[in-house]
């Protein structure tokens, strides 16, 4: 990957400070930091979703710097093509409802995940527990608003009674697992390696191809976004040591072209030209070519690889990536809310504007999945920590066994 060019001076004391500062971010800061600021990219990005960045810039008389609302204002109700969801005003969405559905699976199971962990616990969730739905503004199953490509999970798992492991064959192949899988990289925090086998097995059951191995390397990205000095840079160079065939191939070339960029706006164009290669949707976001979606070891999806790229461009800092993520288009609300895992997770903070116009909006607490994911995550560490004592002190007997006098 290119180098990014020589910061200035002041530019250089910035970096300093702000990697000492991260240095010394806690776990429980940097749960909560990615699990809030993936809501809040979320949000941002809702409202805007599907449009391309010369058409946000014509709704809104220029770059979208924070909430707003609705594409078709006080139309949303029956505007097409979004319509009944109210997308915007701080609202957030699947991305975020699926989020916290996995939240409460690791709450419930206390330790590391798999696919049936999604059948017997997240697939149930969805189906039987009403909520909220900030986009529909009322109480519903999660089931009525997550996407087709989310209701496979219940169509596989619950109605097909699929082999969990290989429920995700012949769903349509996106982001869906990939945009929900931040949880697995924070309870394996520092442990790349780790949270990508564990996101390879969860994403089984509802996705195959490049969406689940998306998964894996997102779930990957965070937990090395939580070693203690990463940096935008250490987190691309991890990634692509475990990414796998045209997701590997896109994130390289994606980060190459966002390492010679230093402000998002100049980024917008050069990023998209250097996924589209890989990108099996096409250039009309809401009319997928007919070869879209569909299994694949050449190419990527589009979400990750630009998610990274922002983060990249805005040095690990929480709101360039994010905006950068959202005035992006197309997916955008799935790219801020990968790049708002990312750059929490790196200890930069969310605003607090931003977090409690989004909690209000969406009548959602924010910090308390973080502050459950967090009480997890020690549990399974401590527990890894003896499983692993107990290993060596079987390889160990194993070896002496070997010895002779």
């Amino acid at each position: 990957m290119t180098p990014k060019k020589q910061k200035t001076t002041g530019h250089a004391k910035q970096e300093t400070s702000r990697l000492s500062d991260q240095e010394t971010t806690s776990l429980e800061d940097r749960i909560t930091a990615a699990l809030v600021g993936a809501a809040v990219g979320d949000a941002l990005g809702g409202p805007v979703e599907g449009y391309s960045p010369t058409q946000i810039l014509e709704r809104h008389g220029g770059r979208v710097h924070g909430i707003v609302g609705p594409w078709s204002g006080d139309a949303w109700r029956t505007a097409r093509p979004l319509a009944p969801y109210h997308k915007g005003d701080g609202h957030i969405t699947d991305d975020t409802l699926m989020t916290h559905a996995l939240v409460r699976v690791y709450a419930t199971v206390r330790d590391h995940l798999d696919a049936y962990a999604i059948a017997d616990h997240l697939v149930p969730d969805l189906m039987t527990n009403p909520r909220w739905i900030p986009e529909l503004e009322t109480e519903a199953l999660p089931l009525h608003r997550v996407f087709l490509a989310e209701k496979w999970l219940v169509t596989r798992l619950h109605y097909a009674h699929a082999d969990p492991r290989e429920a995700g064959v012949g769903n349509i192949v996106n982001c869906g697992a990939a945009m929900y899988m931040a949880p697995v990289g924070l309870v394996n925090a520092a442990d790349p390696a780790a949270a990508y086998a564990e996101a390879l097995d969860v994403a089984g059951a509802h996705q195959s191809s490049y969406g689940r191995e998306a998964a894996a390397v997102l779930a990957a990205a965070v937990a090395a976004a939580c070693v203690p000095g990463a940096t935008p840079d250490t987190i691309v160079s991890t990634v692509l040591s475990l990414a796998k065939d045209g997701t590997r191939e896109a994130i390289e070339r994606v980060c190459e072209v966002a390492s010679r960029h230093t402000d998002f706006e100049s980024a917008l164009v050069p990023l998209r030209e250097a996924v589209t290669p890989y990108d099996t949707v096409g250039p009309d976001y809401r009319a997928p070519s007919l070869g879209a979606r569909r299994p694949s070891r050449l190419h990527s999806i589009e979400e990750l690889p630009v998610a990274l790229g922002m983060v990249l461009v805005s040095g690990g800092d929480y709101r360039h990536a994010v905006l950068g993520s959202v005035n992006y288009g197309r997916d955008c609300d799935s790219i801020a809310t990968m790049a708002g895992a990312l750059t929490g997770a790196l200890g930069s903070p969310v605003p607090d504007d931003w977090s409690k116009t989004v909690s209000e909006a969406s009548r959602l607490d924010l910090w308390e999945p973080a502050r459950v994911l967090t009480e997890v995550a020690y549990e399974i560490f401590e527990r890894d920590v003896r499983r692993r004592r107990a290993h060596e002190a079987a390889f160990t007997r194993l070896g002496s066994l070997g010895c002779s006098d």
